[in-house]
C-alpha cells in the first residue's frame, strides 16, 4: 500500500466479523480490525486523543464513530469511506488486495473537492392548490393552519359548498401555464366561469334565483344547463359577481408551492421542479405529496452543478439553429434557446449532467465534481491499482445514491463486484461523457462501466460508448471497452452478470501521465493523442486507418463543399470553433477537421446548400504531427472586371450573382447584362457612354 499517508494520520480497517478477507501485511501501515465498531473500539478512540486524524473504513456506523469523535472535540479529524461492499464482499474477496489499496489510497492522499458555487432558494408557505372543487377544498380546509393556500378550481363539483368563511382565495378557471421553480411558481390562467368567485360574497342567492338549477353549491355555472334567463344577474344586484360576457378574463398569480390535483398534471416533464406535486386522484400519494410539500418551506442552498462557457456555445447564430443536443436532452427543461447561446436556469437544473454529456464544444461542463478532480481520483486509483499488483482495471462510475445502493445490494446477495472493478462515484452518472471514458482508458484502465441506476435516460451515454468503442475498436484495441449497464437496486442480477461475465479487453500499454482538464475539447485531444500513440492497429501490415466512419451526433467528423459553393463565406462566419476559415492570400476555403463539432452551423448557413456533414475521426490528426492542420474545401479564380480588368471577387460567387439578376427586367437587354461583369466605375462609364449625355449648360430654367 502507499506510504504517502501523513504520520498524522492513521488508516483503521475492519473485515466487519471476518466477513471478508483483509491482508494486513500488505496493507500496511494501515491497521486491520475485526471488531472495530465493538471490542475494539477503544483503538479508534485511542488514535482520536492522540490528535491523529483517522480514516475509517466503515460506513454502516459512522454516527458511532462521528459520536465518539465529538465527545472528543475531535469531529474535525474522522473521515469514512467504504471498503464492505465496494471491494470486501465479494466472491473474490481473496485476490481483491489490489482494489483495497487503491481505494484506500485514494480516500486517504486526495483532497476534497474544492467548493462548487452555490444557488440560494427559499420558500414561503404560499401554496396553490388545483383540481375539482371537492378534492382542492378539501385540502385547502386541512391545510390552512400550516400553510397559505389558494384555490384554483376547474371542475364543477356541485354538492360541495365553498367555504363559509373566506379565510383564503378561491378561483375558478383554466389554467393556461404554470412555470418558475420552488418559490417563484407562476401560474396563468382564464377565468370561465360567469361568476367570479374573487368578487363574490357567497351569499347564495344566485344559486336559489336559477330556474334551471344550473350553479351548483360549489358556485360554478353549467353552461349547458343556462337558458340565458340571467335571474342570477339580477339576484346578485351590485355585487357584480356574474359577468357572461366576462373581457377580463387573463389572470395570475405567484405561489411558492403547488399541489396540482388534476387528473392531467399542468407540468409534463421527466425531472418536475421541487416544490411542485401530481399525486393525481388517489388521496394517499395526496396526503404524501403534501407531506413531503412541507419540506421545501425555508431557505435552501444547492450547488449550481453545471457552469456555462457563452464563447464555446454551438447552439445559433444569426438566427440559423445549431447544436440543439442540451435542450432536447434536459429532463427538468432547464435549458432554453437565448439567442445564439443557450440560458441554464440553476433553479430548475437538478444536477442529472446529461447536458454536459451530449455537448460537443465542452460549452457546458459538470461541477459536482469537476472532471479535473474526477480525473484525478481515477488516476490515482489506477495507479495505485497497478502498484500493488493489479491488472485489467475496470473503472465503474456510478452515482451517489441510486448506483451505491444498486452496489451495496449486489454486495449482499450476489457475487459482488469482480477484484478487478473498481467503482467511481459521481454526482450523477449521466454526467459520464466521452472525455471520461476514454480519458479512463488513457490512464491505464483496461474498460470502463457507467451504471445506469437512477438515470431517467441511459440513450446519451450509450451513444457516447457508441463512439468511443468505434474508435477504439478501429484503432486496434480488441474486446469491448465501453458498457453501459442499466440496472437498480431491484435488479442487481443484471449487474451481476454484466461485470463477472465481462472479458478484459486489450488496454493501453502504458499508461497516461496526463491530468484530465476541465475544457472537454483538450481532455479528448490529450486521450486521443495516447490512444492513438499506442494503438494496436500501427503495428499490424495494414497500419492505422485514414479516417473511422462515425454515427451521426459524433463530436468529430469533416465538411463537405459542394461545386455550389460561391465561397461566399457565409459558413465562416457561423462556425463557433474555428473549423471554417477564409485564406488570406487567395479565394479559398479551408477546413480544420480537429476543431470541427459536427453542430451544422455552416450547414444551416450555407445560401447556396453546398455543405453536408460527414461525422468521423482522422487518426493523423492525433499522431505526431498533430498540429491543427487545415485542409482546402474550396478554391476559386478571380472575377475581373472585363473592361478595366479590376479584380471583383471570387469567380463563382460573382457568376452566381450574374446568373440571378439576369432575368430581372432592368437586366433584359444584352448592354445591361453586360455591365454585370464590369466594375463599379467601368458600369458608370459605359451607362454614360451608351446613352445621349447632358451638359449643364445645355439646362434652361
Amino acid at each position: 500500500m502507499s506510504d504517502s499517508l501523513k504520520p498524522s494520520s492513521r488508516v483503521h480497517l475492519c473485515d466487519c466479523n471476518r466477513s471478508f478477507a483483509l491482508d494486513a501485511e500488505r496493507l500496511a501501515p494501515a491497521i486491520c480490525h475485526h471488531a472495530l465498531c465493538g471490542a475494539e473500539l477503544p483503538a479508534l478512540e485511542a488514535a482520536l486523543a492522540r490528535g491523529q486524524t483517522v480514516h475509517v473504513a466503515c460506513t454502516q456506523e459512522s454516527a458511532l464513530f462521528g459520536e465518539l469523535a465529538e465527545a472528543q472535540g475531535a469531529g474535525e479529524r474522522i473521515r469514512f469511506f467504504n471498503l464492505r461492499e465496494n471491494a470486501g464482499w465479494s466472491a473474490e474477496s481473496a485476490v481483491a488486495t489490489p482494489k483495497l489499496a487503491a481505494l484506500i489510497a485514494a480516500a486517504t492522499t486526495l483532497a476534497d473537492p474544492e467548493p462548487v458555487p452555490a444557488v440560494q432558494m427559499s420558500a414561503g408557505r404560499s401554496l396553490l392548490i388545483v383540481g375539482e372543487a371537492g378534492a382542492a377544498l378539501g385540502w385547502a380546509e386541512r391545510l390552512a393552519g400550516s400553510f397559505e393556500p389558494a384555490v384554483l378550481i376547474t371542475a364543477r363539483t356541485p354538492d360541495v359548498e365553498l367555504p363559509a368563511v373566506n379565510a383564503y382565495p378561491v378561483w375558478s378557471g383554466r389554467p393556461v401555464r404554470l412555470s418558475g421553480h420552488l418559490g417563484a411558481f407562476d401560474l396563468e390562467w382564464t377565468q370561465e366561469n360567469p361568476i367570479d368567485l374573487e368578487s363574490c360574497v357567497r351569499c347564495n342567492a344566485c344559486v336559489k334565483a336559477c330556474p334551471e338549477g344550473a350553479i351548483g353549491w360549489d358556485l360554478q355555472v353549467d353552461v349547458d344547463a343556462c337558458r340565458s334567463h340571467r335571474a342570477c344577474v339580477a339576484a346578485c344586484g351590485e355585487i357584480g359577481a356574474i359577468d357572461f360576457a366576462r373581457a377580463d378574463a387573463a389572470r395570475r398569480e405567484r405561489f411558492d408551492l403547488v399541489l396540482d390535483l388534476s387528473a392531467e398534471p399542468l407540468l409534463h416533464r421527466v425531472e418536475l421542479p421541487d416544490g411542485y406535486a401530481a399525486p393525481g386522484r388517489d388521496p394517499f400519494e395526496q396526503a404524501l405529496a403534501v407531506q413531503a410539500l412541507g419540506e421545501f418551506v425555508g431557505e435552501f442552498e444547492k450547488p449550481r452543478y453545471v457552469a456555462f462557457e457563452a464563447g464555446l456555445c454551438a447552439h445559433s447564430r444569426a438566427k440559423k439553429s445549431g447544436c440543439t443536443n442540451c435542450i432536447e436532452a434536459c429532463s427538468t427543461e432547464a435549458i432554453r434557446s437565448s439567442g445564439d447561446v443557450i440560458a441554464v436556469d440553476p433553479y430548475l437544473c437538478k444536477g442529472c449532467g446529461t447536458c454536459s454529456t451530449v455537448c460537443p464544444s465542452g460549452a457546458l461542463s459538470f461541477q459536482f465534481p469537476r472532471v479535473p478532480e474526477l480525473g484525478q481520483r481515477v488516476k490515482t486509483l489506477l495507479a495505485e491499482y497497478a502498484r500493488a499488483g493489479g491488472t485489467d482495471a475496470c473503472v465503474l462510475f456510478h452515482s451517489a445514491e441510486a448506483g451505491t445502493a444498486t452496489i451495496a445490494r449486489l454486495a449482499r446477495r450476489g457475487r459482488g463486484l469482480p477484484a478487478r472493478v473498481i467503482p467511481v462515484e459521481v454526482w450523477s452518472a449521466d454526467a459520464v461523457g466521452l472525455d471520461l471514458m476514454l480519458g479512463s482508458l488513457a490512464l491505464g484502465a483496461c474498460q470502463v462501466a457507467v451504471l445506469a441506476a437512477g438515470s431517467h435516460d441511459a440513450a446519451p451515454l450509450k451513444a457516447q460508448a457508441g463512439h468511443g468503442q468505434t474508435i477504439l475498436g478501429a484503432l486496434g484495441y480488441v474486446g469491448e471497452h465501453l458498457r453501459v449497464i442499466e440496472a437498480d437496486a431491484e435488479d442487481w442480477r443484471t449487474l451481476e452478470t454484466a461485470l463477472h461475465d465481462w472479458v478484459p479487453a486489450t488496454g493501453v500499454a502504458e499508461p497516461a501521465r496526463f491530468q484530465l482538464l476541465a475544457k472537454k475539447r483538450e481532455t479528448l485531444d490529450f486521450a486521443l493523442r495516447h490512444l492513438v500513440a499506442h494503438a494496436p492497429a500501427a503495428a499490424t501490415p495494414a497500419g492505422l486507418p485514414a479516417a473511422i466512419a462515425l454515427k451521426p451526433g459524433a463530436p468529430f467528423g469533416q465538411v463537405i463543399a459542394s461545386d455550389a459553393c460561391t465561397l461566399c463565406m457565409s459558413c465562416t462566419g457561423a462556425c463557433p470553433a474555428g473549423a471554417l476559415r477564409a485564406a488570406s492570400d487567395a479565394y479559398r476555403l479551408e477546413f480544420v477537421e480537429k476543431n470541427c463539432l459536427q453542430c451544422g452551423l455552416c450547414e444551416a448557413s450555407c445560401p447556396e446548400s453546398a455543405i453536408t456533414l460527414e461525422p468521423r475521426l482522422l487518426p493523423g490528426e492525433y499522431g505526431k504531427e498533430g498540429a491543427r492542420r487545415a485542409r482546402t474545401l474550396r478554391e476559386a479564380d478571380i472575377f475581373h472586371c472585363v473592361s478595366c480588368g479590376t479584380a471583383m471577387g471570387a469567380a463563382p460567387l460573382i457568376e452566381s450573382m450574374i446568373a440571378r439578376l439576369s432575368g430581372h427586367s432592368m437586366f433584359a437587354g444584352e448592354a445591361e447584362r453586360a455591365r454585370l461583369r464590369m466594375c463599379a466605375d467601368c458600369r458608370v462609364i459605359d451607362m454614360m457612354k451608351a446613352g445621349s449625355a447632358v451638359n449643364a449648360w445645355d439646362l434652361s430654367e
